[in-house]
This record gives structure tokens, sequence and C-alpha cells, in this order.
């Protein structure tokens, strides 16, 4: 009979970074390097500019009101630190899975476990809810350029409509387009974030031109508990920097492109927020942005008077989106790919395609399964879990960092993290914060999500995991 200390040994034992490393080697399971750093950047930008500056901006002012802007720059700053982790573990370990594969080789087996089932909720449940999103942006383009809508029945998922072909639509095509590439999916995604960039440039252009600086008192009419609560809801704006770290596996240089990506996206994300804000409260005030649906639209036609900016404030979310979509579905399916390839989830989808070298066989899947979420099941309250899902990721990775710092010293480190651990416990403290201030009944949900992924664990994943059936693992 295994006692109680030899159990915790296996539970939370570790995987080598050499064998991690090693693993990418694997013939028929080696995804192919072909990501520079201006498209892994653009990953980055891709996958968080999309709803948040768009639509959350709105929500934000309604808490905030003016004060809406600093509370960008603490959302932005809380993310800022656990992206500079992110970088170190990136550039170090360059492997797809994230934020999991980091926890295997830090805190052990079963953390890992927990934060790739963290992340397949996070990312799944991410794309559902954007690709509803998305199918919303079709009709706002299509009554504000033509002047008219899908039906209701089939643009709206439950309870609103009953299909949402347009939400359908962008899933299933998009992976196709991961199917075939990461090069052609990276192509496509920098076109993309081109065009919203563009948009979002000529927002703030027209915005400097009308600005009515009495647009900025008071400015916390809520006090400052009116930002903390405005960036605890405008963190969802900034999801999806992690995102370039599921690409570690097919960028050419690693050590040198991730750390520029991740900070780099997360930087010109932060910067195109907070002028966005600037000239949103500037010529519209913040009253205009909280009782409008689309409050980019509404502030230059209330403000600057341009009604017409509509359709191309609508074709620019509707290309975010778009992009965003592409990201995040492209991150999941490199963190399951991971997850299968150690055995913790069935290994037979981690085979790549002969011809297009990516997981073909495990994409598809997962796009036809997030195509029926994103049609039939209403996502208005679960969407909340990808808020502490992230941040729970955030408070692992800066762990990760503090642990291999002790544990493996002398580890190549192409990026180090400055200042630590001063500034991974800042990373640790604003994701712990941001999550208290969530909702009672998200913890909730996400506490039965993390249980259901713990029996999966006990009886499938310790089971098969490469860890049992090979080499010794490292001592936790």
């Amino acid at each position: 009979m295994v006692d109680s200390v030899g159990i915790r040994r296996r539970l939370f034992a570790t995987r080598s970074v050499d064998s991690l490393v090693a693993d990418t080697a694997v013939e028929g399971q080696t995804l192919k390097r072909a990501v520079g750093p201006v498209q892994l950047t653009a990953l980055g930008v891709g996958a968080v500019i999309g709803t948040g500056i768009f639509v959350v901006i709105g929500e934000g002012a309604a808490l905030a009101g003016p004060g809406v802007i600093l509370a960008f720059v603490l959302a932005g700053l809380a993310c800022l630190f656990s992206a500079l982790s992110y970088a170190e573990l990136a550039s170090s370990m360059p492997v797809s899975g994230s934020a999991y594969t980091y926890t295997y080789a830090t805190l052990g087996e079963l953390v890992a476990w927990i934060i790739g089932w963290d992340l397949i909720l996070e990312y799944g449940v991410a794309v559902a809810a954007i690709a509803v999103g998305w199918g919303g942006n079709v009709n706002a383009f299509l009554d504000a350029t033509f002047g008219v809508q899908l039906p209701a029945a089939i643009s709206q998922s439950p309870p609103d409509g009953r299909f949402n072909l347009p939400a359908v639509a962008v899933v299933l095509l998009i992976t196709a387009l991961l199917a075939l590439g990461v090069r052609e999916s990276a192509r496509a995604n920098l076109v993309m974030v081109v065009v919203k960039l563009a948009v979002l440039i000529f927002f703030i252009v027209v915005a400097c031109t009308a600005i009515n600086t009495g647009n900025f008192t008071p400015l916390l009419p809520n006090g400052s508990d009116g930002v903390v609560s405005a960036a605890a809801l405008i963190f969802f704006a900034f999801i999806g920097f992690d995102a370039v770290t599921t690409g570690s596996e097919e960028a050419r240089n690693p050590a040198r492109d991730l750390p520029i990506a991740i900070i780099g996206s997360l930087l010109i994300c932060t910067v195109f927020y907070v002028l966005v804000s600037v000239g949103a409260i500037g010529i519209a005030g913040a009253g205009t942005l909280a009782g409008s649906d689309a409050p980019l639209a509404a502030a230059l036609s209330d403000g600057a008077g341009i009604t017409w900016a509509a359709a191309i404030l609508a074709f620019g979310a509707l290309v975010a989106i778009t992009s965003v979509v592409l990201v995040i579905l492209y991150g999941q399916t490199r963190i399951f790919f991971s997850m299968c390839r150690d055995g913790l989830l069935p290994r037979g989808l981690a085979t790549l395609h002969p011809r297009f070298g990516t997981p073909a066989k495990l994409t598809v899947g997962l796009g036809l399964l997030i195509s029926v979420l994103a049609a039939l099941v209403p996502l208005s309250e679960i969407v909340r879990l990808t808020n502490i899902g992230t941040l729970f990721a955030f408070v692992l990775v800066n762990i990760g960092v503090l642990v291999l710092r002790r544990t493996r010293p002398d580890m190549p480190r192409p990026y180090r993290v400055p200042f630590a651990p001063v500034l991974p416990l800042l990373g640790i403290a604003f994701a712990v914060y941001l999550m208290i201030d969530l909702p009672g009944s998200t913890w909730l949900r996400f506490a039965l999500w993390l249980l259901a992924g713990i029996l999966i664990y006990a009886f499938y994943g310790y089971r098969h995991s490469r860890l049992r059936q090979q080499a010794p693992a490292d001592p936790a």
C-alpha cells in the first residue's frame, strides 16, 4: 500500500525542462517552426483587441465615469507583471501549452492538470462567447452599411434566437484555416490586425479634433472603488496576450521572439486602449458611452457629428473579433495538444497532419464542439469564468518563475524578469486582488469545473500519464 508521502510525490512530480523540450522532436508530433516576431506580436494584438475596446469601454464608463481611463491603465499594469513572468518561462521552455507546460515543470502534474483543465474552459468559453458577439456585430455592420439585418431566429443564440448561424460560420471558417497551417493563419491574422488598428487610429485622430475638456470632470465620480470595479471588468479586454506563449513551439527563434511578442503586444494594446478611452470620453462624455451598445460609434455620432462613422467602426469591430476567434482557438488547440502528448488526455489526438503539420484532427473536433456551443447554448453567465480562469493562470505562472529560480537557478534564461521576486509577487497580488472582486457565483462555477477535472484526472489522466510510463520524474 502506497503511503501518503509516496502518493504526494507522484501527484506533484514535475517534468524536467529537458524532457519537455525533447518531446517537441518526437516524430509525428513535431510542430513546424514557421512564425517570426512580427507575426507573434500580431497574434498577441489579434487576441487582445476585440470586443473589449469596442463594447466594454461603455460598461467601464458606467462604473468609473471618466476614471475608466485609469481603469484601463490599472488592468494593463496588472497584466504587465504577469506578462514579464510569461516571457521568462516562454523563452526558457519553448514548448506548446503555455501555463500548463510551465506549471508541469515547476509545481507538478496535478497542478498542471488543474491549470490545463482551467485553460480548456477559459479558451473554449471565450471562443464561443466571442463568436456569439461576432454574430451580433454582423447585424450591426449590415444595418449601419446597408440598412438590413438577419432575422433574430438565425442570428442569435437562445434564449433570444434559435440558432446562431453567423457564430457557427466564423468558428468553422477559422477552424479550417487553423487546420491548413500556422503560417497561413498567422498571415491572415496579421492582415486583420492592421485593419483593426487602422480603424482605431481613425477614431483617435477624429476624436483629437473635437475633445471637450469639461467631459473629464469629475474624474472619479464613484471614487477609487469605481475604478477598481471597472478594472476588474475591463480586464476581459486584455485577455489573450498569453495566447502568444501557446505558439512557443512554432516560433522560429523562441528565445528572442517570444519575450518581444508577449511584452510588445501588451504594451501596444494598452497604449491604444488608453488613447481610445481618452478620445471617447473627451468627445462624448461617460454618460453617452455608458448608455450605448456601440459606445465608440455613439461617441463619433454624438460628440463629433460623424454619423457615417458607425459603418466604419462596425466593420472594424467585425474584423477585430474575427482575429480574436482565430488566436484564442489556436491557443486552445495547442494547450489541448500538449495535454494529449503528455498522456493526460487521449494521446491519439496529438498526431499531426502529414501535409499541413498541424493537429488537424484535434482542431476540427474542438471547432465543431465550440460551434455547437456558440449556436445553441446561452453563454451570458459562464463567460465570467474566462476572467477567473485567466487570473488563476497568472497566479500560477508568477509562482512558477519563483519556484524555478530556486530549484533550477542555473537553467538558461534568455529573458529574466527584472527585480525578481518583487515583480512576480506584484503579479500575484494584482491577480488575486482582481479575483476577489468577482461574484461568488463565478467562484462556485469555477470550483465545480475544477472538481469535474480532478475526477477525470483521477480516473484517466493519472493512469495514462507519460510521466509514470517513462523515466523517473524530477522530485517536486
